[in-house]
């Protein structure tokens, strides 16, 4: 599948609070885990205990689940009881890396599930020979860039979300400013600890245990709970030149169907753009991002790029749909690149329930294909409204252009478990 454009959208705050009082799992089912967990020696928590409210939130306020019990292993050995135990009891298993699941499956989705929260496993190491990276499933991407590129000027694609759990992200693709340049996240996934339902571990790659490798690859958790993760990393750009182009001016100098007509035309020729200009080079990324204050620009980055030539050549071609544009190309090292992505926090984040920042919302995703382009009627449709919607929010929709010819993540083959990853955003 050739990707073309993934457009987001996160939809108002405070639309709607799940509460959720009652568990599914009952009493006795509560009682055995609890007894197998203790004859484990497995650490964990339950809603009496002092850091319960920390460790099951959802970070989707919007859909809160109530888990039956919260497990915290340190050891594989300890993941291995955590599945075993569920298991005896009749309660379903769902791990945590970061906790980012915008639909709260990393609460379990449901009431009443098990969770193994992997903040535990928090190893970062490249071997400096092969420059391949062990990573524990509990950390999250701006720690795992960090360390990458103190390793030996290191680094992955993956998502901007400092905060994102580097296992889940990766295990369902992970979609980045580097993708068009080195794929997804998951296409560097070169071998897995899993522990099984059955409790066993396995090391599983491309020649031993495949089969649960494929899976993992794109379904992840629906198949075992991933300990470590084990990446082919990239040598890091140099530089990166950081592109944004204000367009705002064009959302409100005329009349709203006026607007609606020059705000798709210039989309049509940046789609264009991506799809056959050969000033686009795999080493660019870019979208665009509106939402209900009258925000719209263009921002992106070019790794390894010239900052003068880019910004006299490439930048005015790919803007040259929306007149009165105001541009910004500012030459950066990686980690600066990663940082400014991140803003406003720090690349560098805590880990398990020390991580505090919660939201509420709704959104969407859409991926579409380079053979079937975004349509002038779509393209009008969303930008009428926007306009029709501006300040009813708090939103924001962002289109991500990732494919277009040379782009990393059209190169994987069709059987590949690239193909299957479902979560097409970081």
């Amino acid at each position: 599948m050739h990707y073309s454009t993934l457009i987001q959208g996160l939809l108002g705050h405070n639309i709607f609070q799940m509460t959720a009082n009652l568990s599914i799992a009952s009493p006795q089912a509560k009682t055995d885990v609890l007894v197998c967990l203790v004859a484990g020696s497995v650490p964990y928590a339950t809603r009496d205990s002092p850091n319960w409210t920390a460790l099951s939130t959802s970070f989707n306020l919007r859909l809160q689940y109530n888990p039956a019990v919260i497990t915290i292993p340190e050891t594989e050995n300890q993941v291995s009881k955590s599945i075993t135990c569920a298991a005896a009891a009749g309660l379903n298993v769902q791990p945590k890396g970061g906790g980012h699941s915008y639909a709260s499956h990393s609460t379990g989705g449901q009431h009443g599930s098990l969770i193994i929260d992997m903040e535990k496993f928090s190893e970062i190491s490249v071997n400096q020979t092969t420059f391949i990276a062990k990573i524990g499933a509990g950390q999250r991407l701006g720690n795992v860039a960090e360390a990458l590129y103190e390793q030996g000027r290191r680094a992955l694609p993956h998502g901007t979300c400092p905060g994102a759990g580097v296992a889940g992200h990766a295990l369902h693709g992970g979609y980045g400013y580097a993708s068009r340049k080195w794929g997804l996240a998951l296409d560097h996934i070169i071998a897995l600890d899993v522990v099984l339902a059955n409790g066993s571990l396995v090391h599983t790659t491309n020649s031993t245990y495949a089969d649960v490798f494929w899976a993992m690859k794109g379904a992840g958790e629906s198949f075992g709970v991933a300990t470590y993760l084990y990446f082919q990393t990239m040598q890091a750009p140099d530089s990166v030149v950081y592109f944004v182009s204000d367009l705002a001016a064009q959302m409100h100098s005329t009349s709203t169907s006026d607007a609606v007509d020059i705000l798709a035309r210039g989309f049509e020729l940046l789609q264009e753009f991506s799809l056959t200009s050969p000033l686009l080079t795999p080493n660019i990324t870019f979208g665009i991002h509106v939402d209900s204050d009258g925000t719209f620009f263009l921002h992106g980055w070019c790794m390894d790029c010239n900052a003068a030539v880019f910004a006299s050549t490439v930048l005015p071609e790919m803007v040259a749909g929306y007149p009165g544009h105001v541009d910004s190309v500012t030459g950066l090292s990686w980690i600066q690149a990663l940082t400014e992505l991140a803003d406003p926090g720090p690349l560098e984040q805590p880990l398990g329930s020390r991580y505090t920042f919660h939201d509420t919302f709704h959104v969407k995703s859409l991926a579409t294909n380079d053979d079937i382009s975004l349509s002038t009627v779509v393209i009008k449709a969303y930008f009428a409204e926007v306009l029709a919607n501006q300040g009813k929010g708090p939103f924001f929709s962002i289109i991500n252009i990732y494919g277009g010819p040379g782009s990393a993540i059209n190169t994987i083959s069709a059987n590949s478990s690239h193909t299957q990853a479902v979560a097409l955003f970081g």
